[in-house]
């Protein structure tokens, strides 16, 4: 079975994206359209709304994210193990240097940011229109087979429902709790571990 991790509020402890409007950009215009996601926006009309708010240099954001996000614990050995796939829709230019930083090296599917004085831009990589949610989301980018999938939020749902397993927590959790849909939820990633564990020990 292939692993596939989400990134923001999943390999992280918090969503760097929210953390990094809140601390560069405007955190009102972020929560203002999370809450439209779904109805009158897409994710990625919000996201690209939210994140032209930001007009810091890029390596100013880079160094302070390096220096201050927090990885849930069992990252480093889940990805010794499992060699999973990351799925975000943050930035390879925000990731990359955590990475690096934490000495991982795992696939990662992302998209870039230009960090541009008027407000910040994303370059989403390219991606087809779902025909489950209607939205160019990332359950294209699940490997073919089986799948468990661990994810956090709203742009993990399409994904999580197209997955074969599905480890869950915050708003990801809640919307599948809303519609009865089993998952299992973990509070860091060697819950997660422990699992796949036991799951390739029964095996």
């Amino acid at each position: 079975m292939r692993l596939v991790l989400d990134w923001d509020g999943t390999v992280t402890e918090r969503d760097t994206l929210e953390a990094v409007i809140e601390r560069f950009g405007d955190v009102v215009t972020y929560r203002r359209t999370g809450g439209l996601m779904g109805r009158s926006l897409t994710h990625d009309d919000a996201l690209g709304r939210s994140l032209t708010t930001v007009r810091a240099p890029l390596g100013e954001v880079v160094s302070w994210l390096v220096a201050t996000v927090r990885l849930r614990p069992g990252f480093d050995e889940l990805a010794e193990r499992h060699r999973p796939l990351v799925v975000s829709s943050g930035f390879h230019e925000l990731i990359d240097p955590v990475l690096v930083r934490e000495r991982v090296d795992v696939e990662v599917l992302a998209n870039h940011v230009d960090a541009r004085r008027d407000g910040w831009r994303i370059r989403f990589r390219e991606r087809a229109r779902c025909r489950e949610c209607g939205e160019p989301c990332k359950r294209a980018a699940l490997p073919a087979g089986e799948v468990a999938y661990v994810g956090d939020g709203y742009s993990d749902r399409c994904a999580a429902l197209g997955a074969t397993r599905v480890f869950a927590t915050g708003g990801l959790a809640r919307y599948l709790d809303e519609r009865a849909i089993p998952y299992e939820p973990f509070d860091d990633l060697r819950d997660v571990l422990r699992a796949l564990s036991l799951e390739a020990a029964a095996g």
